[in-house]
């Protein structure tokens, strides 16, 4: 769905999706409650939203849908300074205008990896229930979507060695290979939080089958020693949850 009260914005945004055959857009709408409406109505995956608009600019419109239902958002908005409060309230993205269709495409290829991904959740959340499971806990990520070079690479998760936080992002270490997620290490925790990965400390998610060793260092933490030699630091603020994954310790 595009919302924006200038025709001629939505007019762009409508010319560069129209030769994508894996979107499709819903509708299109110039803000207000018209738009909140027509978001309640028709549960669009992903919103380009701008920022700037008369009466309800986007944030009011976000305030006053379902905060446990949202869409994700790309924000649209002629001022960077806007940028910080989108982060704010989990946009997936911004584009300043004037875009180029690079930028563009660069964030629509995101908003698709993440769609993706959110459905084969829903997918397997649903099968589960219907196998008459019980209770189901988010489904575990077998693989991750990565861009790179213009390209989708898939990620197997067994294939992670560990991983780091770098602000918004995550560094996956694998192997000799690193690869940049933009993603924040909490939210890939709850991914991996089902396969063999611990979180050792605030900015360190590693592997369990990769760990070689571990060391006691002083105040009670530790350094991990994994089979490439690389050391990492177990906090103690994280002392205990580790070990109730790894088994009883001395």
């Amino acid at each position: 769905m595009i919302i924006d009260d200038e025709p001629l914005g939505r007019q762009k945004i409508q010319l560069l999706l129209k030769d994508d055959p894996t979107v499709e857009v819903v509708a299109e709408s110039p803000g207000g409650d018209e738009a909140v409406h027509q978001i309640h109505s028709l549960h669009p995956d992903l919103i380009f939203l701008d920022v700037q608009m008369p009466g309800k600019d986007g944030f009011a419109i976000l305030r006053e849908l379902d905060q446990e239902d949202l869409p994700l958002v790309v924000f649209v908005t002629a001022y960077d300074q806007h940028a910080v409060e989108a982060f704010r309230v989990h946009a997936l993205d911004y584009l300043l205008k004037p875009f180029d269709s690079e930028r563009f495409l660069e964030a629509l290829g995101r908003a698709r990896e993440q769609v993706l991904q959110q459905r084969n959740g829903d997918a397997s959340r649903r099968l589960l229930n219907m196998l008459g499971s019980g209770p189901v806990r988010d489904a575990p990520a077998e693989r991750l979507m990565l861009k790179t070079g213009g390209k989708i690479v898939f990620l197997r998760a067994e294939e992670i060695d560990w991983v780091e936080a770098q602000g918004d992002y995550v560094c996956l270490h694998a192997g000799q290979k690193k690869h940049l997620l933009r993603e924040k290490i909490s939210e890939l925790e709850q991914q991996l939080q089902y396969r063999s990965f611990v979180r050792i400390h605030r900015s360190t998610i590693v592997n369990i089958d990769r760990i070689k060793e571990m060391q006691p260092l002083f105040y009670g933490e530790y350094s991990v020693v994994l089979f490439d030699g690389t050391r990492l630091t177990l906090s103690r603020s994280f002392r205990e949850k580790v070990f109730q994954r790894l088994g009883p310790h001395p």
